[in-house]
């Protein structure tokens, strides 16, 4: 499914530092679904789920003071991919010792077990972290 220009579907929402940006997020996620009639899809409460995690991430290691993140979720017909664009630094990854789990990391385990995919992209300044739902 694609745009009358042959692009995806997209929806763009900016959030604060602010406690209350995780389930508005969520919720902004959800409510993409539900525009493009993905409401019913298996994977609705998956995305959901991501997109909440990426989003508590952002919070607590991407995103200085006085800044916010961007959301953005994306539809082509076949994927739909939730990316969380931050301004800080480092690369989140998913501790090799399920000890270190203790620690942090947790949420990565879950968007790597419910995604098909996910990674972290450059951007200047931050990264993207993205996860990725085959249709």
């Amino acid at each position: 499914m694609k745009t009358e220009t042959g692009l995806p579907y997209q929806r763009d929402q900016l959030y604060g530092r602010d406690r209350h940006s995780v389930p508005a997020a969520r919720r902004f996620a959800v409510w993409s679904l539900h525009y493009w009639g993905l409401a019913e899809w298996g994977r609705a409460e998956d995305v959901a789920l991501c997109t909440s995690e990426l989003a508590t991430n952002a919070l607590l290691h991407g995103v200085p003071s006085g800044r916010g993140f961007l959301l953005r979720v994306r539809y082509d017909g076949a994927v739909v991919r939730v990316e969380v664009h931050d301004s800080g630094g480092g690369t989140p990854r998913i501790p090799e010792d399920p000890a270190d789990a203790a620690e942090g990391g947790r949420g990565l385990l879950l968007v790597s077990a419910l995604s098909d995919k996910w990674g972290v992209g450059e951007r200047n300044p931050g990264k993207v972290v993205w996860a990725e739902f085959a249709r």
